[in-house]
């Protein structure tokens, strides 16, 4: 309430309300740790024999966190990526809760080992998918590089460190050999040897690479890359309109005149590379070659809609690695490694269903841990 005028300073005590502004200030009560202590009783019988009660669920240890205190501490190390030594100096600075990089470490540990079965599941549902995506990145482990490899679709995450790169990590992944929808990735040859999927291949991946030779082209002159680039950005346009339709394919007649804008533009290009004098025009010669070679595959997308014209979700859903990476180092072991993806899968796939981290992964830390509906 104001006490007096503003302007000529009179006593403002029951004139009347012509106006109410609202303020709001969001903060948090004072957090401090609960510490609930039990007995567990033990008495003697007639015959001589003692016996000492239960311990109640989750007071197994002498002493012990329980699952709001593990769900923060994997949020913070998994989740956002902080070292596990930053970890515990959050827990401690936050909460007053001391702890250990160590303890970080253990509860992160059985946090993972709770996720088998939530694995075997996601693995499953993205198995019976009609379109997966997939793809790798480098990932230091233990000072050497490995690969996190991922597959996904837009309900599922299944991230896996690897120490190879090809054939033998996706056998072990154990998604790909029994798939047999659309398969979306950026033209890695050992996803090409499995033939029971179709398979769309990346269309950013090659607008990037078309970009590149558009830039080395001398300025001003026609360039066989650029006129191929717009021809596919003009085909996604065509399928995003089918789509918004509720139609089942591109309208064909517009697409036929792109396709011809894109196949002549290749052939163009790898008649003006055939040379391939030096490594770029080598670059340049496959590119052109590859675009018409691999046509049904890069343009799958324009007759089955299902398909999306790029890899981009996968990008998205593994580029947490390299944030790992790059906030807090490589990880010094593989089974941390594995349980750093398992717990990124379980994470990225409850986002992907509107869930909450910290509400997922109290779940988790109490032995429960959220499982996906079937599709």
């Amino acid at each position: 309430m104001p006490g007096c005028c503003g302007r000529c300073g009179a006593g403002l005590a029951g004139r009347p309300v012509t106006g109410v502004e609202r303020r709001q200030v969001f903060d948090l009560p004072p957090v401090r740790a609960e510490v609930t202590g039990h007995q567990l009783i033990e008495r003697e019988c007639g015959c001589g024999h003692r016996t000492k009660g239960m311990a109640p669920q989750g007071a197994q240890a002498p002493a012990q966190y329980g699952p709001r205190v593990a769900a923060v501490i994997i949020c913070l190390y998994i989740g956002q990526f902080l070292s596990k030594e930053r970890t515990a100096q959050a827990l401690a600075g936050l909460f007053g809760i001391p702890l250990s990089s160590g303890t970080v470490a253990a509860l992160t540990a059985r946090a993972a080992g709770r996720l088998d079965g939530f694995l075997d599941q996601v693995r499953q549902g993205i198995t019976a998918s009609p379109v997966a995506g997939s793809g790798e990145t480098g990932f230091r482990v233990a000072g050497r590089l490995h690969w996190v490899h991922c597959a996904r679709t837009g309900r599922y995450t299944l991230l896996m460190a690897h120490p190879k790169r090809g054939k033998e990590a996706i056998e072990a992944m154990g998604v790909l050999p029994s798939f047999a929808g659309v398969a979306v990735h950026d033209a890695r040859a050992s996803c090409d040897t499995y033939t029971a999927p179709d398979h769309q291949l990346c269309c950013a991946h090659a607008q990037r690479e078309l970009q590149a030779v558009t830039d080395a082209a001398p300025q001003g002159q026609w360039c066989w890359a650029a006129q191929a680039a717009d021809a596919l950005t003009a085909m996604q346009a065509l399928a995003s309109e089918a789509i918004s339709r509720g139609r089942d394919a591109a309208d064909p007649a517009a697409l036929a005149a792109q396709v011809r804008l894109y196949r002549s533009a290749a052939l163009a290009g790898a008649s003006q590379a055939a040379a391939r004098s030096g490594a770029l025009m080598k670059k340049h010669n496959a590119l052109a070659r590859r675009l018409p070679g691999r046509q049904d595959d890069y343009l799958r997308f324009t007759t089955d809609l299902r398909a999306p014209p790029d890899n981009n979700g996968t990008e998205r859903d593994i580029r947490m690695a390299k944030l790992k990476q790059k906030i807090s180092g490589c990880l010094r072991t593989t089974a941390g490694a594995r349980q750093f993806c398992a717990i990124r899968s379980y994470l990225s796939t409850a986002a992907k269903h509107g869930l909450s981290f910290f509400d997922v992964l109290v779940m988790l830390a109490q032995g429960e841990p959220w499982m996906p509906a079937a599709a």
